[in-house]
């Protein structure tokens, strides 16, 4: 094999002079890991409420969580990210428009990104909700009803405490899906990880050492994000539900 390998590339100033192409990939990670968790929050805020209104009995709220759901889940990742960063500027009022146009381009491209991947994500987590919910025992609904409780509190206080317990392990899934789809989100210019491991190449032509450092920094994301939810699942378990015992 010809290929000359170098990893001291990762040492060596960067173009800009500024900083070491090490620093560069380091940024990327940095940008990557706050996007996600960005992401992330709003999708499993989003994506709770969205869950819930899919299973009370108002026939209105049902159906508009199930729109919802059909319509962010089943439109691509990418095109939905360029409706938010090309096309969504230009139906805002025009002030609105104009200032976001206007604003940092960073800002506009992480804040696109973070709509764009926190909803579409949100739709996901809405039907992981939505079957832990109706996976529990009827009994505990009508029981909650029967101490007195509205519908909102028998939600708050009986079903959804269950109900998240049930979902930890598809839900870890769907957090490790967010840091790998925001790779996507390099299309429209944010210099995450992938994106910096793109230029590293364009700068270096060292390909190969590029993006086995890409691969390896995403793969020690998700060890961390998986040892993280394998805690959080086995200090929530319920005995008798999903290995507990």
């Amino acid at each position: 094999m010809s290929y000359q390998w170098n990893w001291g590339v990762f040492l060596q100033p960067s173009a800009a002079g500024d900083d070491t192409y090490l620093g560069w990939m380091l940024a990327g990670l940095k940008m990557t890991v706050m996007l996600s968790l960005s992401a992330w929050l709003l999708a499993l805020l989003l994506g709770a409420l969205v869950g819930v209104l899919r299973t009370v009995p108002n026939k209105w709220l049902s159906g508009l969580a199930s729109a919802y759901v059909e319509l962010f889940r089943n439109i691509p990742l990418l095109v939905q990210l360029f409706i938010w960063y090309f096309v969504l500027p230009e139906l805002l009022p025009e002030a609105w428009g104009n200032a976001f146009k206007q604003s940092n381009p960073v800002f506009q491209m992480f804040s696109a990104s973070v709509l764009c991947l926190g909803l579409f994500t949100s739709a996901r987590v809405a039907e992981q909700v939505r079957a832990g919910i109706n996976s529990l025992p009827r009994g505990q609904k009508n029981a909650g009803l029967a101490l007195g409780f509205t519908l909102a509190q028998t939600y708050r206080y009986v079903m959804l405490p269950m109900a998240f317990r049930l979902v930890v392990p598809p839900l870890t899934s769907e957090f490790l899906n967010v840091f790998k789809n925001s790779a996507v989100c390099s299309t429209i210019g944010l210099l995450e990880l992938a994106a910096q491991g793109r230029q590293l190449v364009d700068y270096t032509a060292q390909p190969y050492e590029s993006f086995i450092a890409v691969t390896l920094a995403y793969i020690a994301l998700n060890l961390i994000v998986m040892a993280l939810m394998k805690r959080l699942e086995e200090r929530v378990r319920v005995p008798g539900y999903m290995g507990g015992k």
